[in-house]
């Protein structure tokens, strides 16, 4: 295994305390253990606050998006695993300012697990919470058993757009949470890998794919995915992938989308780019109108080669909400 790092179980920790470092205007860490992540400038007053959570491994997602217009706390758990409870707490107490809490984050065991406790026990000291999961990615389950559907790239956009409307005057936990439920719910993903990644503490490959192999629809933790095959070309990859999120989330000529093209980790912009192009010419080809296009690493996992597609249908306010500006470094409107 060959890794930039000191320690396997130093890596989380190392690499949160260093993201805070170099980003000393946007983040600070508290926590006993400093695994909750909060807005340096503190959190503006009589706001609805928004906190998610996850594990390591995934940067920018989760503790990245902490900033204006995005997410006011998150807590972060070892890699690829969930946040304990005391630092759901902290993250939520932290980011409480009496208007209530919105816990936006991933379909997955641990984290809901953990969410719910910390939920639950605040709810003794008046803070109010509402939840709403992630569960956008289209090769995990299909379509009617979409509660068992991960949490992938797409919430991010629900980050981006709850984070919007959270910032408006007269916002209520209610409103919010049902927009970044309305938004997810308009949203699919689908990824496909090319290679495994390692994780520090295990210190070899999650899996192993042959040199001329690839994964439709593989987990951003190496879950199994839709198909194992030959590597195609980047058209007929991305079209596979386009296939399929156009038929799962019945998007249609008329639409306006976004469109995300996200790197697992490894891959470059240079190859995200190629798809993008395909992309956005088979969109238009069918009359749909792709807005504010999203190509970059927005949800890792770890140094996996490979990438996700993510389409969201917008309808008025979540395009206009998705147009706001926000402020934090794997963000920006321009």
């Amino acid at each position: 295994m060959k890794k930039i790092l000191n320690s396997p179980d130093a890596y989380a920790d190392e690499a949160l305390a260093g993201m805070c470092l170099a980003h000393p205007h946007l983040y600070r860490q508290i926590g006993e253990e400093g695994r909750v992540v909060v807005r340096n400038a503190g959190v503006k007053k009589d706001k609805v606050a928004i906190v998610s959570g996850g594990g390591s491994g995934h940067l920018p997602l989760f503790a990245g998006y902490v900033g204006q217009g995005l997410l006011d706390a998150c807590a972060v758990g070892n890699v690829f695993a969930g946040p304990a409870v005391m630092d759901c707490m902290d993250a939520i107490r932290a980011a409480d300012t009496g208007q209530g809490v919105l816990l936006l984050f991933g379909n997955y065991g641990g984290d809901k697990m953990n969410f719910a406790m910390a939920a639950e026990m605040l709810a003794a000291e008046n803070i109010r919470t509402a939840t709403v999961l992630a569960a956008d990615d289209a090769g995990s389950a299909p379509r009617a058993e979409r509660h068992k559907r991960r949490g992938v790239a797409g919430l991010v956009y629900a980050y981006k757009i709850a984070g919007a409307r959270a910032e408006q005057p007269g916002a209520t936990l209610e409103s919010v949470a049902a927009v970044a439920a309305r938004a997810l719910d308009n949203t699919v993903t689908l990824g496909v890998a090319l290679s495994s990644c390692t994780v520090p503490e295990a210190g070899k490959p999650t899996f192993t794919l042959g040199d001329d192999e690839m994964e439709i629809g593989m987990g951003i933790h190496g879950e199994p995915g839709i198909r194992r095959g030959p590597l195609l070309s980047a058209d007929e990859m991305v079209g596979e992938m386009l296939d399929t999120l156009i038929q799962d989330g019945g998007f249609a000529a008329g639409d306006r989308v976004s469109v995300m093209v996200n790197s697992l980790g490894a891959t470059p912009l240079e190859e995200l780019f190629i798809l993008y192009r395909h992309v956005d010419r088979r969109l238009r080809d069918q009359g749909i109108q792709v807005v504010a296009p999203r190509t970059g690493r927005y949800a890792t996992s770890m140094e996996m080669a490979g990438m996700s597609l993510s389409l969201i249908r917008l309808d008025g306010e979540l395009e206009s909400l998705l147009l706001e500006p926000a402020h934090c470094p794997y963000w920006s409107n321009l």
